[in-house]
């Protein structure tokens, strides 16, 4: 059974950077669409990125520009790059993995498995 751990989040000043990590176990991802989503206190589960198994990438709007999203298949792990981070970014980031296509990977009910999520607080 594919289990997905997070990593990388932290605490970072604005406009600094982080790269978070999602490793899977149990299942190749490369086969997977991989999305990135993000909830903060009191919203709903945002997408932000995603990746499909064709390596086809897709951001939000809001994110877009400063967000790269990648494969090590190697090491079974789909990585997301956040620059230029701001308070807004505060949020918990979750890796899901799916069998969508790049029109609907940003919606989360496209993904059947999730990790627990990685904590990103952006403050000074």
């Amino acid at each position: 059974q594919l289990q997905l751990v997070e990593s990388g989040g932290g605490l970072v000043q604005p406009g600094g950077s982080l790269r978070l990590s999602c490793r899977a176990s149990g299942s190749i991802l490369e086969y997977y669409t991989i999305g990135w989503f993000r909830q903060a206190p009191g919203k709903v589960r945002e997408g932000v990125s995603c990746i499909t198994s064709g390596d086809t990438t897709k951001y939000a709007d809001s994110v877009k520009g400063r967000l790269t999203i990648s494969r090590d298949n190697a090491k079974n792990t789909v990585s997301l790059q956040i620059n230029s981070l701001k308070p807004e970014d505060t949020a918990i980031y979750y890796c899901a993995a799916g069998q969508s296509g790049i029109s609907w990977c940003l919606s989360p009910y496209e993904y059947h498995d999730w990790g627990q999520g990685t904590q990103v607080t952006v403050s000074s």
